[in-house]
């Protein structure tokens, strides 16, 4: 349970690193809305991620896996929509999801987790 909760923490921060550091793709209004987001997010990739994962298979394969980050722009576009945050549209997306992957490595690195 700790693992989990500290799970969502660090993807959390990375979440609103990824925002701090590139505003324009989404507008959060705090410190709360990004834990609520980084919350939803952490539910949205155990949910619906691996549902979207097995059916892009096959694009994923073509493309060598870079489908994957449209997949996770996709999450975050969920995330965005649900939580009701406003959004910079699917480009500004893929640049987001990209930061808030090497964030999110970064971070577990350097936690150990």
């Amino acid at each position: 349970m700790v693992r989990v909760l500290a799970q969502l923490m660090l993807n959390a921060g990375a979440f609103w690193l990824a925002t701090a550091l590139y505003p324009r793709a989404l507008q959060l209004g705090g410190a709360r809305t990004a834990l609520v987001a980084g919350l939803v997010l952490g539910v949205v990739n155990l949910a619906v991620r691996p549902v979207l994962l097995v059916l892009t298979l096959p694009l994923r394969l073509v493309t060598l896996g870079v489908a994957t980050l449209l997949v996770n722009a996709l999450m975050l576009y969920l995330v965005a929509w649900l939580v009701g945050l406003r959004h910079g549209g699917l480009p500004d997306m893929v640049v987001l999801a990209a930061l808030v992957s090497l964030f999110s490595l970064a971070l577990n690195r350097m936690v150990g987790a």
